[in-house]
């Protein structure tokens, strides 16, 4: 069984799980985020595109529910026993299953709380949810429950977050090593993948961002490679991934000589890092790190250029993306606390003069503040 945590932090995870849903009067939780499952049981699947959902009561029973596939999957790499399965046919509901499983457990008339916010559970399937479980049982939104839960690194998560960081160090000395006037950008993505894949890696819960020319200015990945020119930007946003936790860097990368206007930029962005690390410390809250993101770009007169976030969270979180709960945008209340990880990128592109000029990397959070997880300089690459 390739448990990458012991038996015992995974028992810890879910009595604090059942802790909190007595606190909030819930009886069972009804979870259906594979980042949730993981957690608490070490579950670990893509399967959750499909109906499944792991029941865990207040007393701290879990019941999985599947399809076929997953059967084998949920024995091999986690701590459930009770593992039910839903058969693929024409017309089936397996929440009308799910609902004869809650009756099983004795949770007719109880209050359940529900992880709405999960990428498996699309709106037709949480319409089926709703109407089978209704006048069945009192559903809550719980959707935040272990997510909170998650927030909080322990000492076996901050060694995976450390690993991630390295490996995302060594996909950014391929892509420095490789850059240069006539290379394909598929010649450095593949090296990036390689490299953390070769550190004993995982795939990434998204795509790396590649771009350049016009696609330099892109935060966001998209089809199609094209070859680096003689002058010329690439923005790579990547993580290291290990077993499943990432750590993130955004770099801006120049192919020729830089105009000052990028420079310029550049050493705003690096101030407003600055800054934000300077604010990711214990007691100040996420929406106060924004704020020094916010001041350092206005002051230089970039509010035209920067986003309406700078940042989020880190952890284990599965596809379709990398970034973690919460977010980090002006006003957001959450308490900063050692132990929490979060991925800082200051973001600038200059559209009408088709100038990228980004930077960002991940830190923890310690006792006495920000502590970045890269080795790797701020400085400006020039090729």
């Amino acid at each position: 069984m390739p448990l990458h945590f012991s038996v015992e932090e995974l028992a810890n995870r879910r009595q604090r799980a059942c802790a909190e849903m007595k606190r909030r009067g819930l009886d069972a939780l009804l979870l259906f985020r594979q980042e949730s499952m993981y957690y608490l049981t070490g579950y670990d699947t893509f399967g959750y595109v499909y109906f499944h959902c792991l029941v865990l009561t207040a007393d701290g029973r879990m019941v999985l529910l599947t399809r076929a596939p997953d059967l084998r999957q949920a024995r091999y790499t986690s701590v459930i026993e009770d593992i039910r399965i839903w058969v693929d046919r024409e017309g089936a509901n397996p929440a009308e299953e799910l609902k004869s499983i809650l009756a099983e457990a004795g949770l007719a008339g109880q209050r359940l709380g529900v992880e709405y916010d999960a990428y498996g559970l699309t709106a037709a399937v949480g319409k089926k949810l709703d109407a089978s479980l209704e006048g069945f049982a009192t559903l809550e939104d719980a959707s935040d429950l272990v997510s909170r839960l998650r927030l909080v690194k322990s000492p076996a998560e901050i060694a995976y977050v450390r690993k991630a960081a390295e490996l995302a160090d060594v996909a950014w000395d391929e892509a420095v090593r490789l850059a240069a006037p006539g290379v394909d950008e598929a010649e450095i993505l593949a090296a990036m993948h390689g490299a953390i894949f070769r550190g004993g890696g995982d795939d990434p819960a998204n795509e790396f961002i590649i771009g350049s020319g016009p696609g330099a200015l892109m935060c966001r990945y998209f089809t199609g490679r094209r070859k680096l020119d003689p002058e010329d930007n690439l923005t790579l946003e990547f993580a290291g991934t290990y077993r499943h936790y990432h750590s993130c860097l955004f770099r801006t990368l120049r192919i020729g000589t830089p105009p000052q206007r990028q420079r310029d930029l550049y050493a705003v962005a690096c101030e407003a890092l600055m800054a934000c690390e300077e604010t990711l410390r214990p007691g100040k809250t996420v929406g106060e790190v924004f704020e020094a993101h916010a001041r350092t770009l206005d002051r230089a007169g970039l509010q035209a250029h920067r986003l309406n976030a700078c940042g989020y969270s880190l952890g284990t979180t599965f596809a379709p993306n990398w970034m973690d709960w919460p977010m980090i945008y002006a006003g957001n209340p959450i308490v900063l606390e050692p132990g929490m990880v979060f991925f800082l990128h200051m973001v600038i592109f200059d559209s009408d003069a088709g100038i990228p000029a980004s930077v960002g990397r991940t830190s923890l959070v310690t006792e006495i503040g920000a502590e970045p997880l890269s080795r790797a300089d701020l400085d400006l690459v020039v090729k």
